[in-house]
């Protein structure tokens, strides 16, 4: 299986207009020690940081963290969503989305709809484990399941189809 395509590394985007990767390696450098539920204290360089996280979605990425006292918005960007991105399948007009297909070659792990159930945008459709992580496959918009052209336990190809909508 080719790993070349996708490293480790994430894109955090700080407040809207700060971009920066952040790489395992270089999160693993960190000293981090959790000091409870939602809060760590970090040191780097030298540099001791109080982080709390105030608000969380995961599946969006999207956090609101204080960092000694100032708060901030963030956004992480997964090697899945950059290249979800590069491949065109999340794009402004995702809205008219009629179907989703495979992003990468895996297997479903999970289908969490059934055929003419209602969607909400966003909301989980399925699981598919690619390159040992399991990515949620979410809703592009709301909309009506037509078809659901694969079963849990499939092993699926690039691009092969995986839902229709109505």
């Amino acid at each position: 299986m080719a790993t070349f395509f996708m490293d480790n590394s994430y894109t955090v985007k700080v407040d809207g207009n700060f971009d920066f990767p952040l790489s395992k390696d270089a999160i693993s450098k960190l000293d981090i020690i959790k000091s409870s539920k939602d809060s760590f204290h970090v040191l780097n360089e030298n540099n001791s940081y109080h982080i709390e996280i105030l608000s969380k979605d995961f599946n969006k990425g999207l956090y609101t963290i204080r960092i000694n006292g100032n708060e901030h918005e963030v956004s992480i960007q997964t090697p899945l969503d950059d290249l979800i991105q590069k491949m065109g399948f999340a794009t402004n007009g995702a809205k008219n989305v009629d179907s989703i297909s495979a992003p990468m070659p895996g297997l479903i792990l999970d289908i969490s709809v059934e055929e003419g159930q209602e969607v909400k945008e966003d909301e989980q459709l399925l699981v598919l484990e690619a390159m040992k992580m399991e990515n949620s496959i979410t809703s592009p918009r709301n909309g009506v399941i037509k078809k659901i052209a694969v079963n849990q336990g499939d092993a699926v190809d690039k691009k092969q189809l995986l839902i229709e909508f109505q």
